[in-house]
């Protein structure tokens, strides 16, 4: 008996071993395309070149520019201040002409009260070169010591400050995007002697209907010290409320009187115009 049971249980077990078993379905998924934020160059796809002509490009041809041929400035550099006179300014206030103190050392000093200049002609994206000082004699302290500014297109503010052993809100220090960006470093030389700013200034864009689709960028050395690299301007810079965006064009230098006696003074100023 346990023989025939056996022999039963092994024929069934072969049985089940060859009968057909049913396929299981493959449920395909659809395949999504994923999106890459890999950086790649249509011109340098393709096959790859086999001679180091095929890389070799001979336009554009850039300019070629005399870096000191206008009394140190670049050749094709448009001359705002050499120290002979101020025809290239006027008021900000009314347009007449600029008040500002003339000084036989071919620089220009704030006229406490007279109010801020501005330059004659409008500017978009610029290379722009400025030397200035404080006075020697300390006068004031925080926001109120050799206070003034540079301002590109009107609007937005690159800090001018004595802040040599005098702390004020690091958004307001010396190089600063006034109210917004604070500098990398400090770089000012001793009270009285001439600082530098080498500014490069790319101006915002903005769409028909007036909505800002890029914001400006501002790049600064500050006695050949980089303080400000490629930082986005999210606005104007008012001393009181936020950053403003209004749609607008090309716009003027403009040079601050702070009001308070800053005796802050300028000289060899000259621009690049950006295309």
């Amino acid at each position: 008996m346990k023989k025939i049971l056996f022999s039963a249980l092994l024929i069934g077990a072969i049985a089940a071993c060859n009968s057909p078993q049913k396929e299981e379905q493959k449920v395909e998924v659809p395949k999504t395309e994923e999106k890459s934020d890999v950086i790649t160059y249509e011109e340098y796809s393709g096959e790859e070149p086999t001679t180091p002509e095929e890389t070799e490009f001979y336009k554009p041809v850039a300019p070629t520019v005399n870096p000191t041929e206008k009394n140190g400035a670049p050749s094709d550099a448009i001359i705002l201040f050499d120290g002979k006179n101020l025809d290239n300014w006027i008021s900000s206030k009314d347009s007449t002409a600029a008040a500002w103190t003339l000084n036989k050392d071919g620089s220009m000093t704030v006229k406490d009260k007279a109010g801020d200049i501005q330059t004659k002609q409008s500017f978009g994206s610029i290379q722009l070169h400025i030397e200035w000082k404080s006075p020697a004699k300390i006068q004031g302290d925080g926001q109120h010591r050799a206070n003034s500014g540079v301002f590109l297109q009107n609007l937005y503010e690159v800090q001018v400050l004595d802040n040599n052993n005098n702390n004020t809100y690091t958004n307001g220090q010396v190089g600063a995007i006034y109210k917004q960006g604070v500098p990398l470093a400090k770089a000012s030389v001793p009270t009285g002697e001439w600082n530098t700013y080498d500014i490069i200034y790319h101006e915002p864009e903005f769409n028909s209907e007036g909505g800002k689709i890029k914001s400006a960028t501002i790049t600064v050395l500050h006695n050949g010290v980089l303080i400000q690299d490629h930082t986005e301007i999210k606005g104007t810079t008012p001393y009181i409320g936020w950053p403003k965006n209004e749609a607008h064009g090309d716009g003027p230098i403009r040079l601050q009187d702070h009001g308070d006696n800053s005796r802050v003074s300028y000289r060899n100023i000259w621009v690049r115009e950006l295309k």
